[in-house]
């Protein structure tokens, strides 16, 4: 059997079912065509996060479930990332970038990066999706802006060049792209058809190497071999250990080398 794979999805979106949210939920039923895959969706629609005020209390504490010295709708958040194996964030375009409530819940992933549990983000499989009014203004910068978030917290990008979707799954949500719209109809964005197909595939790409990784994981660990060779923080080993041995129970790894 494949190797199983958790996704977390968020959607950065204020509006109640936004076409991103629709778009989200959308592209995420492509992993219904796969066996041993789960994913959930959060909204950040109502949500009180604030940003990372930068005090440093993830760098020298930890209070599990308490990660950050910031107690707001962040905290029931943490745990579900940690579960994960690869993250899809879906953002509304917000002046060529990500919208600033999904900025806000970027920063605050700061504590799995630098704190007590550095290195809990690594090598989680991760792709951007956006959608966005007009066809050329700043879907691929505001994708690119997750994207390099990924890479500042060691998470792996992934794309699929045959849709197009070269920095992650984009759609258009007037008609064309253009501008122009349908007063009656809400949801434009399920009438793009190829950006639905290219979110569809970069589900289907995270899917793909996420069950890579896993897979790669595993057999270094049964051959004794220490995967986690660099940045990684004894308390955040420790629970990747552990997470492996409950998805593998009656394997045991191989004494490290």
């Amino acid at each position: 059997m494949a190797e199983k794979v958790k996704i977390f999805a968020v959607c950065g979106s204020p509006v109640k079912d936004s076409n991103t949210e629709v778009y989200l939920r959308e592209c995420l039923k492509a992993a219904d065509d796969f066996e041993n895959v789960e994913y959930e969706m959060v909204s950040l629609r109502g949500k009180e996060i604030s940003d990372c005020k930068h005090c440093n209390w993830c760098m020298f504490h930890y209070e599990p479930p308490k990660y950050c010295s910031i107690d707001d709708d962040m905290t029931p958040l943490y745990p579900k990332f940690m579960e994960a194996d690869a993250f899809i964030a879906a953002t509304p375009v917000y002046l060529c970038r990500l919208s600033g409530y999904l900025a806000c819940f970027m920063d605050r992933l700061r504590a799995f990066s630098f704190g007590t549990y550095r290195g809990l983000m690594k090598n989680k499989v991760f792709a951007p999706l956006a959608v966005i009014w007009f066809r050329h203004g700043g879907i691929e910068t505001a994708m690119l802006s997750l994207c390099a978030s990924a890479f500042c917290l060691e998470m792996i990008p992934v794309s699929v060049h045959h849709s197009g979707a070269f920095f992650g799954g984009g759609a258009v949500t007037s008609i064309g792209g253009t501008g122009e719209f349908d007063p009656e109809d809400k949801h434009q964005v399920l009438k793009d058809e190829w950006g639905l197909t290219s979110g569809r595939a970069i589900v289907r790409r995270v899917i793909e190497m996420t069950r890579m990784m896993k897979a790669g994981e595993t057999a270094i660990r049964l051959e004794g071999v220490d995967h986690n060779v660099h940045s990684i923080s004894a308390k955040a080993k420790e629970y990747l250990d552990n997470k492996w041995a409950r998805e593998h129970p009656g394997l045991s790894p191989a004494k490290v080398m």
